[in-house]
């Protein structure tokens, strides 16, 4: 669907983006995650045609950016962190104007707004002027906008910055069902949030892909490292350390925050392939210590991040 060949973008002598090679396949939601200006914007306002590359190639379903614009900008839909709309129109009368920008007439633009006034959730603010609106809200304006000409393609660049928990998780939603007749590609700072939206994960950094894969896969190819949690009754951290510390594949321990005076709580951190969570039970369960927590977790998102992203 989209080929992005050694895409370059220099602003003066800043290099923005870097030689970057992306394939994203039909009905695939891709999302982009790096640090502040590592990128991410730059190369989706290529691929949308906002900008211009210094130098590289951007195709999509064999149409070049380069010869073929126009009918390429027609297959997108872009929504920028900012939602550009009219506050001082309705929210019906911008759809309806957006509807007869795209030219939709008669009985379908009727019907088009309907359908992504029910996709979106703004039956309920039809009447309401934009700028009487809270932002999330907004966002489902400006991502209704994004859609009115059905393309095949939607670039959403933060679409949930800035709102609150209840409005990501419906905004997040929306863009699911979306998604399964979408390609989608967005932006996203929070790691939870593209890890329950995207099927696939970018991670951009100094202008360059430094990962790509599902959280999955990159949690694999990152390594075996995992942590486990354990609370403890009756114990001191001096006989834990002397006890667990020789177990094989355990490479730290740590003493945590505990929310009750008489517990004690150890973050164990291990590598490897095999599973520790036996000899550690088991080394427990020949003392006199009560085991009242007991949790492993594999390496997050957040962690791969930052040690892919962080300042050499």
């Amino acid at each position: 669907m989209i080929h992005v060949e050694k895409l370059t973008k220099y602003y003066g002598n800043l290099c923005a983006v870097d030689q970057i090679d992306l394939d994203i396949s039909k009905g695939e939601i891709t999302g982009l995650l790096g640090p502040n200006g590592a990128g991410k914007t730059t190369t989706m306002r290529m691929i949308t045609g906002y900008l211009l590359p210094t130098s590289g190639d951007i195709n999509i379903k064999d149409l070049s950016t380069q010869d073929d614009m126009l009918a390429i900008k027609r297959l997108i839909g872009y929504l920028p962190e900012s939602a550009p709309l009219y506050h001082n129109m309705l929210v019906f009368d911008y759809l309806d104007y957006v509807a007869r920008v795209r030219g939709i007439s008669g009985q379908a633009r009727m019907a088009r707004i309907q359908e992504l006034a029910d996709l979106c959730g703004l039956n309920d603010i039809m009447h309401k002027a934009i700028g009487e609106l809270s932002k999330g809200l907004k966002q489902r304006v400006g991502l209704a906008h994004a859609m009115m000409n059905d393309p095949e393609i939607l670039v959403l660049d933060e679409p949930t910055s800035g709102l609150d928990p209840n409005q990501i998780v419906e905004i997040r939603d929306i863009i699911r069902r979306i998604g399964k007749e979408k390609t989608i590609i967005l932006s996203t700072h929070i790691l939870s949030e593209a890890e329950a939206t995207c099927d696939r994960i970018v991670i951009i950094d100094h202008g360059c892909i430094v990962a790509d894969g599902s959280t999955e896969a990159l949690k694999k190819a990152s390594g075996q490292e995992k942590t486990i949690d354990i609370s403890l009754v009756n114990a001191d951290i001096d006989s834990v350390r002397a006890r667990l510390g020789s177990i094989v594949g355990i490479t730290d321990m740590e003493q945590i925050a505990s929310t009750s005076a008489d517990e004690l709580r150890i973050r164990l951190c291990a590598s490897g392939n095999d599973d520790i969570r036996r000899p550690v039970y088991q080394a427990i369960k020949e003392t006199d210590w009560i085991l009242v927590e007991f949790s492993q977790e594999g390496k997050s998102l957040e962690k791969i991040f930052r040690e892919l992203t962080k300042e050499q």
